[in-house]
């Protein structure tokens, strides 16, 4: 039997198991993909522990998982654009994604170019249309100077990568380790912690037109302080500093679509967009995969290879 990662209530890593679970028959406009890599995300680790009940309430026993790279097996009997053996990136919205098999909406999915990895097409879907949202809900353009905040994490990365295409400068804030990742991109760092504003300031002269927070931890408050208009600033973590300021806190939504997806997908076989992998990890080692991304200082990706 397929194997997939299910847990039956509410709670810390511990909940995470693999079992073994029936065999997914896709429906008339599905296609059974083989996951070759599943990218995990901060608000999988969220809804895990029922932080985001009222929003998103789990049904026991829950699956979890949206981003996958994998092979197709089987497809619906109305689904004309696959094929079996075809290699596809995609989404699911069924939380099932980190398993051995997954049935995915035909819609879904585009083409994997052999130029890109299977652990990057994995992990692109929610980091990448994350990024791509970032980058729209600011009104990034050639002139601005941008402050990113999280700047070499797994939306941040990609984030930093988009704001240099579409033409801004941008100050990246994150540990000196990665550095001189971000100036290998483009990107001018900062490092995050006490003086921080007056470190910003010293990089940015002329001032900051806009401020993205991928970490939260009152960088909203900083950016205001940095004299940078409500709405150009965007958090996609402190809900709650968006409601009491005013600020942008917009998602992936507007971006969470095939055509975003299949652009990123270009401009990474293009050579045009890096999408950093910290790690990977075998299914069965999905609690370590969860453990180091808690721990907040990776620098891109953390991958499930089933």
């Amino acid at each position: 039997m397929p194997q997939a990662v299910r847990f039956d209530n509410y709670g810390d890593i511990g909940v995470l198991e693999i079992r073994d679970v029936p065999r997914p028959s896709p429906t008339a406009g599905e296609v059974l993909v083989r996951v070759r890599a599943a990218g995990i995300n901060p608000g999988e680790n969220t809804i895990r522990i029922g932080a985001l009940h009222e929003r998103w309430p789990a049904t026991f026993p829950s699956g979890e998982g949206s981003d996958l790279a994998g092979v197709i097996e089987e497809v619906g009997s109305a689904v004309r654009t696959w094929s079996a053996g075809d290699e596809v990136i995609g989404w699911v919205d069924t939380r099932a994604s980190h398993a051995e098999l997954v049935v995915v909406p035909a819609a879904n999915l585009v083409p994997r170019e052999p130029a890109v990895p299977w652990e990057v097409g994995g992990s692109l879907f929610v980091a990448g249309t994350t990024a791509h949202a970032n980058v729209q809900a600011v009104g990034a353009g050639p002139g601005d100077t941008i402050v990113v905040a999280g700047a070499a994490g797994g939306v941040g990365s990609l984030t930093v990568q988009l704001l240099r295409h579409a033409g801004a400068t941008v100050i990246g804030l994150a540990g000196e380790a990665n550095h001189a990742w971000l100036r290998e991109h483009g990107v001018l760092p900062v490092t995050y912690g006490a003086g921080v504003l007056d470190r910003i300031r010293a990089a940015a002269p002329d001032g900051v037109d806009a401020f993205v927070d991928n970490f939260g931890d009152g960088y909203v408050d900083l950016a205001l302080e940095l004299g940078v208009a409500k709405d150009r600033i965007n958090t996609i973590i402190d809900f709650a500093g968006a409601a009491r300021t005013g600020v942008k806190a917009e998602g992936m939504a507007g971006s969470a679509t095939v055509e975003v997806l299949g652009e990123l997908v270009k401009l990474v076989e293009a050579g045009e967009l890096e999408v950093p992998i910290a790690a990977t990890y075998p299914l069965a080692q999905v609690r370590e995969a969860f453990q180091d991304l808690m721990h907040r200082h990776s620098r891109g990706k953390i991958v499930l290879v089933p």
